[in-house]
């Protein structure tokens, strides 16, 4: 399957490392949730945190590597989101269908509300896959226009001496 240009085994190549750190994490947090940690303590794993600074790093990559640009930026962004939304609604079916909780299903991340639902579950599915790959890619945009301002005047730096 060919994406903006790229084969998708292409990008996953070139983001593999937060690709498999991503999904890590959130097993993880899943593991020391279920195994009895208070959600105070499990939240300090953050896959959205991971993500974005995935995110980040890529933007500042993918143009000093010559791997591509704002295009190829969406495509890793969606990849790196679709790694911990997986994860993610894997622990709230878990908690649906064992009725046990955990950091997944828990009310303060499914806004105040029981999180082992099958909406709440769907909503990960239609709405963190769009908005959790839209949303770090705009801010990992920013720094892919940046990171070409300044390689560009730093190429320039370089011409005049």
């Amino acid at each position: 399957m060919t994406i903006f240009g790229k084969r998708l085994g292409e990008y996953v190549e070139f983001c593999k490392p937060f690709l498999v750190l991503v999904p890590i994490a959130g097993i993880v947090r899943l593991a020391v949730s279920l195994g009895g940690a208070p959600n105070s303590t499990a939240k300090w794993i953050s896959v959205t945190a991971l993500v974005g600074i995935g995110v980040l790093y890529y933007s500042v990559r993918v143009h000093t590597s010559g791997f591509g640009g704002y295009k190829q930026l969406l495509v890793i962004s969606v990849l790196l989101n679709l790694a911990a939304q997986v994860v993610i609604i894997f622990g709230i079916v878990l908690a649906i269908v064992t009725g046990t909780p955990n950091i997944y299903s828990a009310p303060e991340y499914a806004f105040g509300s029981d999180g082992a639902t099958w909406s709440h579950a769907a909503a990960h599915l239609f709405i963190g896959t769009t908005a959790g790959s839209l949303g770090p890619w705009i801010i990992g945009s920013l720094a892919l226009f940046v990171t070409k301002k300044v390689s560009r005047a730093d190429s320039k730096i370089k011409s005049l001496a």
